[in-house]
């Protein structure tokens, strides 16, 4: 059983712009998140983080809302010109530590989340989904929140949030089951 007080405790050490608990069965699930990955994203068919090795967006929103608990969390960083898209994704590594340690306080307590991310995993220089081979670090590896085919705009909008903070501003998300 999770000790929200301690895991809340803990949090509040972390520099986390926001954290909230929300219901997986209010998470929006959409084929057409799902579009933008295989139209859209360089990464699609590359890693195990990515469709198509997640699976089918109607399987990955049945594991998602087999979970009764769901942990938001949201980091938020400035960089000098939001158009530089390397800069921007520079930030990506700290929001990861972040949401490894916070996967961390739940280990702790004897429950492994299962965590949604930002972007593709980044742990292996060469993924061993390109070879057919297994994930060499299930344990590190988080697919992308989007992978799942989770629109979480309106989620971001119940609980008063923006997808996007200004000019500058690099927003990013993890989800964690439990």
């Amino acid at each position: 059983m999770m000790d929200i007080t301690r895991l809340e405790s803990e949090l509040s050490q972390l520099p986390l712009y926001f954290y909230g608990f929300i219901d997986p069965k209010s998470l929006e699930f959409s084929e057409r998140i799902r579009y933008i990955c295989s139209a859209e994203c360089p990464m699609y068919n590359k890693t195990w983080a990515c469709p198509p090795a997640v699976g089918e967006v109607a399987a990955c929103e049945h594991k998602c809302k087999a979970f009764s608990n769901c942990l938001l969390i949201g980091t938020i960083t400035e960089v000098a010109d939001i158009a530089d898209i390397d800069a921007a994704l520079a930030t990506r590594p700290e929001h990861e530590s972040i949401t490894n340690q916070v996967r961390g306080f739940f280990r702790a307590q004897g429950i492994e989340p299962y965590i949604l991310s930002t972007e593709a995993c980044a742990e292996c220089a060469r993924c061993a989904w390109l070879d057919g081979e297994p994930c060499r670090h299930p344990d590190r590896m988080h697919p992308c929140v989007e992978s799942h085919g989770i629109n979480l705009i309106p989620t971001l909008e119940e609980n008063g949030l923006e997808f996007q903070y200004g000019e500058n501003i690099v927003t990013w998300y993890s989800l964690l089951f439990f």
